[in-house]
């Protein structure tokens, strides 16, 4: 009898407490509902083992989206009987507060039973004693895998998206089915490329491709497509099969309808975001560039259009709060609902919802901020449903990507403009992560490791193409400002940012080497390679090094000059692209130059000219090809062709506003006129290149005066502070599915005097390896 009372009672409170849940929902009290649910799986009396896992799956929702609980949302998965994940895809961030007692806050004043203290009615067999019920048992385990990929345990994830696999697997033919083995498949290659298994990550990809092809699912074949076009991209082993999977990208991509692909916003922007990474890779930028031109069109589009939805959203929030009241008159709430489902009706049509149809079945944010309409670039449909990056960040980096293509043509003010939006929204979105003036690692949430380090990377690299502009115009101060930035990031986040050091050391390189410090130059470049197992970086700041030791001078130098070139000189076709080629025959030819072997020069200097010309498109790099061929020139005794070449060069200089190079051109150019007898030119150059030489020597007072020169300058290593007690496994292991995305430096090479016989490098190669840091 007393069984009967308590089940009775339970009938009773059930749907009121499901009542309470949906109200606390809409009112945003997700701490009340969170409470309510838990309420149902304390109950004495047993319900169906679907009501409890119907519950304990809300909950675990509900913490994934508000707070940085992942260990109390995986133990409701667990002890639901779900002991096998799904992430419904790569990349999921937290934001909030991580609650870490027994019992936990998610509101000022309402405290929340924890997981961990829940009696269970059905332990570790709820999900099993449901026979059926696929979707529900396959959203349970792409919940729980989001749990384990958050906390970093990868061997569980894989596990569980195996025996997620093996149940699509035996649950027959159904699309459904299909789709979650889409799923399935997706996290299953992410979470291989997080522990370096690229091939085992392009199986599970392919078999992705497999079940979207069986489905007939163009749009989820593009997905996989540019997935495993993404992991090539980072795992560079074969130029042909790089190439297959580029073209398997496109002829996809074609084959879909063209109102199809605009209304596939995130996969346009994956693909051409890949499209521009491989075109930089091969140092095509010709052919780059109309992927870049699409991308920044499609920014600007979905800006627009997001700024409509957030206008639509406003007005609906209005209409809500009319309607909310009771005085209304029945005429006007009748109006006012109309204009309510008209707006509504425009912002379901403007959000795009998937082919399926159907939205979202998981929270597959990054970070626990409410989205705002529009505020997202999915990649695939539900259940999938996934994104790259936060859209945030992906507006980040098509200011980067146009800011690399800028700075080379010497597109400084466009360059600028972007660099401080780029800051501006990432400093934004750190903010949102808690990170301000005062944070270090150790301060971080747990699950806000992921989501910092992307930011984070990509502010770094602004900085960095920030130093490259101030040095290229001499702009010092500026350059040292930038530099100081950076190193205070890094001092805060030596874990997250670890692969930005070989970066720092390269760029205080440049910097010494522009203030005329040769010889702390060619000790930062050295240090530099000593941090980097990319051999691409170590070639080029050996190069760099190699540079700074020709202008010192000496004999000595020149000799570790060519022990610097040589080796590289050696296996310099072996590179993708020819970004190192033209570093080195610049430099070699300056040292065969100098060793006045200047037909050899001649030819190789010529060749990188035209290597430079034909791919790089750097203006600034051929300036300095084309002052040294004129230098040449002169010493060969054509006075004439040096002086049209040196024409050609100044002419360059002067739109990149690069003062050394202007002085070192002008100098040469003087010496042309002076043998072909051009009296008035040569005055009037010898006049424009002292002017130019006195505003250089303020430039360099100013910077020496500076309280950050020496530290800058000096030959040793910035000391960091390592926090051992900081996991930050994920952090290191990169975004998921991330690429290496190359970034250009500049390098200023200013020499001691005036004269043809010394030189001034700005800006070798516009584009060097990262290492191993993914973005």
């Amino acid at each position: 009898m007393e069984g009967g009372v308590w089940r009775k009672r339970a009938e009773i409170d059930f749907p009121l407490k499901l009542m309470k849940v949906y109200y606390h929902e809409s009112t945003g009290e997700i701490g009340k509902a969170v409470k309510c649910l838990e309420a149902i799986c304390q109950s004495h009396v047993s319900f169906f083992p679907i009501v409890e896992v119907k519950t304990r799956l809300r909950i675990s929702t509900l913490l994934l989206k508000h707070s940085h609980n992942v260990n109390h949302a995986k133990a409701h998965l667990e002890r639901s009987g779900a002991f096998v994940p799904s992430n419904c895809f790569h990349f999921f961030k937290l934001d909030g507060i991580e609650l870490k007692e027994p019992s936990f806050q998610v509101g000022p004043n309402h405290r929340v039973f924890s997981a961990l203290s829940l009696p269970l009615s059905f332990p570790q067999l709820l999900l099993k004693s449901i026979p059926s019920c696929f979707e529900l048992k396959c959203r349970a385990y792409s919940l729980l895998s989001q749990c384990y990929h958050l906390v970093g345990a990868i061997l569980p994830q894989k596990q569980i998206l195996q025996k997620g696999l093996e149940l699509t697997a035996s649950a027959g033919y159904e699309i459904p089915m299909k789709l979650w083995s889409c799923n399935f498949n997706s996290q299953l290659a992410n979470a291989l490329i997080i522990e370096g298994e690229y091939r085992g990550s392009i199986s599970a990809l392919e078999s992705g491709y497999a079940c979207a092809t069986e489905i007939g699912y163009p749009e989820l074949q593009m997905f996989f497509s540019t997935s495993i076009l993404h992991v090539h991209l980072m795992q560079w082993d074969d130029d042909n099969l790089v190439e297959q999977a580029v073209n398997k990208c496109n002829e996809i991509w074609e084959s879909i309808d063209s109102n199809k692909r605009q209304q596939c916003i995130g996969l346009l922007f994956y693909n051409e975001l890949l499209h521009i990474f491989y075109r930089l890779r091969l140092c095509d930028y010709k052919n780059a560039a109309p992927h870049v031109d699409r991308l920044d069109a499609a920014m600007k589009s979905d800006m627009q259009k997001t700024k409509r939805m957030q206008e639509l959203m406003k007005e609906l929030n209005a209409l809500n709060r009319s309607l909310s009241r009771s005085d209304l008159h029945y005429r006007d709430r009748a109006a006012l609902s109309e204009k309510q489902a008209l707006i509504q009706e425009q912002l379901r049509n403007m959000n795009g919802l998937s082919s399926t149809g159907q939205e979202s079945l998981e929270p597959v944010y990054f970070g626990n901020v409410r989205r705002t309409p529009g505020d997202k670039l999915p990649l695939a449909p539900p259940p999938i449903d996934g994104e790259w990056l936060p859209k945030s960040a992906v507006y980040a980096l098509v200011d980067l990507i146009t800011v690399i293509f800028g700075r080379p043509k010497g597109l400084f003010k466009e360059c600028g403009k972007r660099i401080q939006s780029g800051i501006t929204i990432i400093q934004e979105e750190l903010e949102k992560l808690g990170i301000t003036d005062g944070t270090r690692e150790v301060d971080l949430q747990h699950s806000a490791i992921w989501m910092a380090g992307v930011y984070l990377m990509l502010l770094m690299q602004f900085l960095e193409n920030k130093v490259a502009v101030e040095l290229t115009r001499a702009e010092l101060v500026e350059a040292q400002e930038a530099l100081r930035q950076m190193k205070n990031w890094f001092m805060r986040f030596p874990t997250i940012l670890q692969a930005c050091e070989c970066i720092i050391e390269m760029l205080r390189g440049q910097y010494s080497h522009a203030v005329g410090c040769f010889n702390e130059a060619a000790f930062h470049y050295i240090e530099a390679a000593k941090l980097t197992e990319s051999k691409s970086m170590q070639a080029m700041c050996q190069v760099y090094a190699a540079v700074s030791y020709i202008c010192i001078g000496d004999a000595e130098s020149s000799t570790q000059a060519l022990d610097l070139i040589g080796p590289v000189h050696g296996v310099m076709d072996s590179f993708v692209g020819v970004r190192e080629k033209t570093g080195v025959l610049f430099a070699y030819g300056l040292l065969l130059m100098k060793q006045q072997d200047l037909q050899e020069a001649r030819n190789r200097l010529a060749r990188g000219l035209q290597l430079t010309h034909s791919y790089l498109g750097n203006l600034q790099l051929v300036s300095q090809y084309l002052t040294i061929l004129g230098s040449l020139a002169l010493a060969l005794h054509d006075p004439v062709q040096a002086r049209e070449i040196l024409r050609s060069s100044l002419t360059l200089a002067k739109k990149l506003c690069d003062i050394p190079t202007q002085i070192w051109v002008l100098s040469v150019l003087t010496a042309s006129y002076r043998e072909l007898g051009e009296r008035g030119n040569e005055m009037e150059n010898a006049e424009y290149q002292t002017k130019k030489s006195e505003d250089l020597q303020k430039r360099l007072a100013d910077a020496r005066a500076s309280i950050h020169h020496i530290e800058i300058v000096e030959k040793v290593r910035f000391q960091v502070h390592q926090f051992n007690d900081l996991e930050i496994k994920r952090a290191m292991a990169g975004p998921s599915m991330g690429v290496n995305l190359d970034i250009p430096e500049s390098i200023g090479l200013s020499a001691p005097a005036p004269a043809p016989s010394s030189s001034r490098l700005v800006d070798i190669d516009t584009r060097t390896r990262r290492g191993k840091r993914r973005i």
